[in-house]
């Protein structure tokens, strides 16, 4: 991996990290589940597709440090999927839908640890993990899409100017 692509990893390491602070959310309503939408993964994404799958993965795991730390330990594992497969699928396809087919290979990795963290590591039962994911994934997708669409938007005007990572 070249000089800049590591230095850019690790900008967007470090804004993922940031942006996933409680107070940098928008707060969000799903039924009697309450939550917030995070923008951690614009960074990643932005990582990935402009950096190459290697940089992503790895400013996913280094950027998924605060979460892993703060909510479930097995949070970085997915953010450094979802950073690798978007570097991959950006490839071949446009930023938007590299974004979430890279979320839809992160998806069930973060459904089994989020149950298992849920029911071994917690306590909860079957029923109540089940009842705890449904909105956690809910939530999780509607930010892929928010952030595959932003970053669609961002790289067209990066690509535009002549940046490159790679």
């Amino acid at each position: 991996m070249r000089a800049k692509a590591l230095s850019f990893a690790a900008l967007m390491a470090a804004l993922a990290n940031i942006m996933s602070v409680p107070p940098l959310a928008v707060p969000l309503q799903l039924g009697g589940f309450t939550s917030a939408v995070h923008f951690f993964q614009l960074a990643i994404f932005l990582c990935g597709i402009l950096a190459g799958p290697w940089a992503g993965l790895l400013g996913g795991a280094v950027g998924g440090l605060y979460m892993s730390v703060t909510k479930i330990p097995f949070v970085m594992g997915g953010i450094a999927i979802l950073g690798g497969s978007v570097g991959l699928f950006a490839k071949k396809f446009r930023p938007v839908f590299a974004g979430l087919l890279a979320w839809m290979v992160q998806a069930p990795y973060v459904l089994v640890t989020d149950y298992v963290w849920f029911t071994l590591f917690v306590g909860n039962s079957s029923a109540i993990a089940w009842g705890l994911l449904t909105p956690i994934m809910i939530n999780l997708t509607l930010q892929a899409i928010v952030c595959a669409i932003l970053a669609d938007v961002i790289i067209h005007y990066v690509k535009r100017a002549g940046v490159s990572f790679q």
